[in-house]
């Protein structure tokens, strides 16, 4: 605080100390530096009224509330103003006063231009002399370094990289032609992007940052993969979300993550929509410390829920939810429930005392081979029995919406994780009826990085020197990051009426070695150093994944990345009957669950992978 108000002194004295001085110089430049005695005392008369004037009004204007080191427009606009302003008064105040002094007109007008001037540019230079910029001399100190783009995150990140020691800029690479040749903060844009190899080898870059944060996936994928290619290691400058601040900073650059290689185009919500459905609404999550589940929670609480319940079995995983809400959004009411989605007892009570609007039903077992041997009843009692109780729970006591987090693996399932979710579907729009909880299902693909999910496998493997271990070499896999999926669950539970299967747009489907590679070389070594082997389908996996059956076709919806599909529909008995096999005490052979899997999912295709 102290370091602060001498700064602030120091800024005042030395503007104190100009006003004299241009005072002195508007008269001696008007007599050219020959000033008659005369006008001598009436300068030094005059002047002890015009300094204190202009400090006054200089403080007002809030010219030393900024920093001179990151001096802007803005400051510089301030000055403009608080310089003219005092240009005005200086004669209505020598009037006021009846103060009798004989001021050369042309003084008025050369002190607020010598004033300007210096104030303007000494605060000019400081920053450039900060900056190591001085005399357009670019400081060599740290290793060389190319930025990839050059639009307003690129011009921001340059005037970060100039105050830096580690790095120092060479040049900008962007494929706008209006740009190439340019300069910008006075270094140049060398040429596009595919001449990257070419600069790279000229001034001797092993890294570049990838600057284009509202460029569309596919160029940011283009330009990453070209570094990749040619051995530079390659930064990136936060997501589009991250960059709302509008402020690009040397700590906000990060290493290139396989997001940034599968990711797609920002998710456009309907922001208005759900803070209507989501403000000041009581909202229930299951499962909420799994992937899904815990980024649902971090997404929602950004809408201000009046309570945010979290229903989690895993102690574990609840404990690390706690933590990190109870960090991020201290003000939010969060409740924070142990329990199990077949425990109807302990789902009535949470239902009955806390009455959530919104349930987002995330808690599902959902490891396809685990489930497929010795676990496949217990698939069916957790997927679909668990499913049953919260949907009801949330019908019984009035949900408005209940949304159900459904997998592309329910569509003509190979396995038993798939079939229970499609029958998990069945449930909710069995349940649905006009005049009560309106149930939504969200279907989608693999998210990266997820519990389970091939992705942190692969870095223990790579971590370990190797071998990277894939089943099949034409295995493929929708992929999305998880806070995309989370996103259009909540788009989609808030666009849904009451009996929709909403099927998400995965994109292109990935091949999972090429996923492989894509992290061998991100952790900067190849296919020599980490060796790829097949180790053959596992139980119940598919060679690929479809989003939709046979069967089914889909209806587009006003969000370009949700579409809804037409599936079958159960009839009332087989709804009944399939009520009271999940609803059996009795341990179910692995055998015997699927053959009645069979009966009610009959595009279900046991062992049979496709």
């Amino acid at each position: 605080m102290l370091k602060r108000y001498r700064y602030t002194l120091l800024a005042v004295l030395h503007d104190l100390l100009i006003a004299a001085l241009a005072w002195f110089g508007a008269y001696q430049l008007r007599f050219n530096f020959d000033l008659p005695p005369s006008y001598q005392s009436e300068m030094w008369r005059i002047l002890v009224w015009i300094v204190p004037l202009q400090s006054v009004l200089f403080w007002n204007m809030g010219l030393y509330r900024g920093i001179w080191r990151y001096a802007s427009v803005a400051d510089l606009r301030r000055i403009f103003m608080a310089v003219l302003l005092a240009a005005t008064l200086i004669p209505l105040v020598l009037w006021m006063f009846r103060i009798t002094a004989v001021v050369p007109r042309s003084v008025l007008i050369i002190d607020p231009i010598l004033l300007l001037l210096a104030m303007a540019g000494d605060r000019l230079l400081y920053r450039l002399w900060k900056e190591q910029g001085l005399f357009g001399v670019i400081h060599l100190q740290g290793s060389p370094v190319i930025v990839l783009g050059a639009g307003e995150a690129a011009v921001g990140l340059s005037k970060e990289l100039r105050r830096s020691r580690e790095w120092h800029q060479v040049g900008f690479l962007d494929d706008d032609t209006d740009k190439q040749g340019r300069a910008l903060n006075g270094i140049k844009v060398l040429g596009k992007l595919e001449s990257l190899p070419y600069w790279a080898g000229r001034f001797g870059v092993t890294q570049v940052i990838v600057a284009m944060p509202s460029a569309t996936h596919q160029v940011r994928k283009h330009a990453i993969e070209l570094a990749n290619l040619n051995g530079i290691k390659v930064l990136t400058v936060p997501s589009f979300d991250d960059l709302l601040s509008g402020k690009i900073a040397i700590s906000q650059l990060r290493a290139v993550e396989l997001d940034d290689l599968l990711g797609r185009d920002p998710v456009q919500l309907d922001d208005a929509g759900l803070l209507g459905q989501l403000s000041n609404k009581i909202v229930l999550v299951t499962g909420a410390g799994g992937s899904i589940g815990s980024e649902l929670c971090r997404q929602i609480a950004r809408f201000s829920p009046k309570r945010l319940v979290l229903f989690e079995s895993s102690e574990f995983a609840l404990y690390n939810i706690e933590q990190e809400l109870n960090l991020n959004f201290p003000q939010l009411d969060v409740l924070y429930l142990a329990g199990d989605v077949r425990d109807d007892v302990r789902l009535q009570q949470v239902f009955g005392e806390f009455k959530p609007t919104v349930v987002f039903h995330a808690a599902a077992y959902k490891h396809v081979p685990l489930m497929e041997r010795h676990n496949a009843w217990q698939a069916v009692r957790n997927n679909v029995f668990g499913t049953w109780h919260v949907a009801s729970c949330a019908q019984r006591h009035g949900a408005e919406k209940f949304v159900l987090i459904s997998t592309d693996k329910a569509v003509n399932p190979t396995n038993v994780m798939g079939a229970t979710k499609r029958l998990a579907e069945i449930i909710c729009q069995g349940l649905q009826t006009p005049d009560s909880t309106r149930f939504v299902i969200v279907r989608f693909g693999n998210v990266l990085g997820s519990n389970g999910s091939v992705i942190p496998k692969f870095r223990e493997q790579i971590a370990k020197g190797g071998p990277i271990t894939v089943t099949h070499p034409e295995i493929t896999r929708y992929f999305m990051s998880i806070p995309e999926a989370s996103q259009l669950v909540m788009q989609a539970g808030y666009m849904g009426k009451g009996g929709e299967i909403f099927v998400l747009d995965m994109g292109d489907p990935v091949k999972i070695v090429d996923l492989a590679k894509d992290l061998i070389r991100l952790s900067g070594l190849s296919e020599d150093d980490i060796k790829i082997e097949f180790t053959g389908l596992r139980p119940g996996e598919k060679l690929y994944e479809e989003l939709l059956s046979d069967t089914e076709h889909t209806l587009t919806t006003p969000h370009p990345k949700l579409r809804i599909a037409q599936a079958r529909v159960v009839s009332p008995d087989e709804f009944q009957s399939l009520l009271i096999w999940v609803s059996s005490e009795i341990t179910v052979s692995d055998e015997d669950v699927r053959r009645r899997l069979l009966e009610w999912v009959p595009e279900y295709t046991p062992d049979s992978p496709r």
